[in-house]
């Protein structure tokens, strides 16, 4: 292990001079943005002092409402190379991650939210587990939810107990997007073809040597988050259908169990009859056993749609994002020209 170490961090300097790409998918954040910036530039002139490391933030404006592109435009270029990717429309934070990976330029990739609860102070912690232990992948996860609701907090370990039911790579409970992927990860990730993505297990599924800090999440210094309970259902769904196939398996073990219980009825109606000279159960028992097959008849059947509905979406072939404005600019001062483009 010693070794193994010791050879990572003597390489550190090489994996360096490929530099970093840290990529912020922005919706509504007009708010602190420019705050945001600035704590960027102190945590990049850091890299730069420690590691000589090169750094480059790409933002990615995913159809903002506000006054946030308009900010990321006028932002100015000191201690890092910038760029400013605005999308046509919202096409969903999954989206504007994948449109961040795609423009970024520098070897390794950091993925963090732009609402400032992503400490940028931490990207010391991360940068140095990737050049100084050589882990491929780093990243974070809530040290714990007493904050949350218990509906939430039920809600969430539900989700991840479906999602690893029978995974042969499991995803790490409370991970979050916030993450550094190394050059040969995140090309890795962009080798993934498919378009239904779900970031936090396409990052696991990849492998390579991985390890999980542990952070408290800053707190929202403006706006409200736009994670309420009905999104939060929308990207589990999509993390579930996209990344795991157990809500099948579910259903399948759903209907053994019914099919189970209705031979057992059936047996003890037979007995009952030839046995006790018992009357058959009459109106209301058979209502109720409808009722109980059709229903679960229809959720296996919106279960298997939601499947087809990304096999569709998949055999379409649509691009995940499209470009509206690309503009970027050096950290020696010269700006590039905005750029529109049909797609990207």
């Amino acid at each position: 292990m010693t070794t193994m170490n010791r050879g990572a961090a003597g390489s550190g300097a090489q994996r360096a001079e490929a530099g970093l790409s840290i990529v912020v998918p922005l919706f509504n954040e007009a708010g602190g943005l420019a705050r945001l910036h600035e704590r960027l530039g102190e945590a990049a002139r850091a890299l730069g002092a420690r590691h000589g490391l090169r750094v480059e933030v790409v933002y990615v404006d995913d159809g903002s409402r506000d006054d946030t592109l308009a900010i990321a435009r006028a932002l100015p270029a000191t201690s890092f190379d910038l760029q400013v990717v605005s999308l046509s429309r919202n096409f969903g934070k999954e989206a504007a991650l994948l449109a961040g990976l795609d423009h970024a330029r520098r070897g390794a990739v950091l993925f963090m939210d732009g609402d400032g609860q992503h400490p940028p102070t931490m990207i010391h912690t991360l940068v140095g587990h990737w050049l100084e232990d050589g882990y491929d992948v780093v990243y974070t996860a809530k040290a714990h939810r007493d904050a949350e609701s218990l509906l939430r907090r039920t809600g969430v370990r539900a989700f991840y107990t479906l999602l690893n039911w029978g995974a042969r790579q499991k995803i790490p409970e409370d991970a979050g997007d916030f993450r550094l992927l190394s050059p040969r990860a995140a090309a890795a990730l962009r080798q993934l073809p498919e378009r239904n993505r779900f970031f936090k297990g396409l990052s696991s599924w990849i492998g390579f040597r991985q390890i999980r800090v542990d952070y408290e999440p800053a707190r929202r210094d403006h706006g409200n988050s736009s994670w309420g309970y009905r999104a939060l259902v929308g990207l589990s769904i999509e993390g579930l259908t996209s990344f795991s196939v157990a809500p099948l398996r579910l259903a399948s073990l759903l209907g053994l169990l019914l099919a189970a219980g209705a031979l057992v009825f059936g047996g003890w109606i037979v007995v009952e009859t030839l046995v006790f000279n018992g009357s058959v159960p009459g109106y209301p028992s058979v209502v109720v056993g409808l009722m109980v097959l059709g229903g679960v008849q229809l959720i296996m059947i919106g279960v298997v749609g939601e499947y087809i509905g990304k096999i569709l979406s998949e055999l379409k072939g649509r691009p995940v994002y499209f470009v509206a404005e690309h503009c970027e600019r050096s950290a020696a001062g010269s700006e590039a020209a905005p750029t529109r483009t049909a797609a990207e």
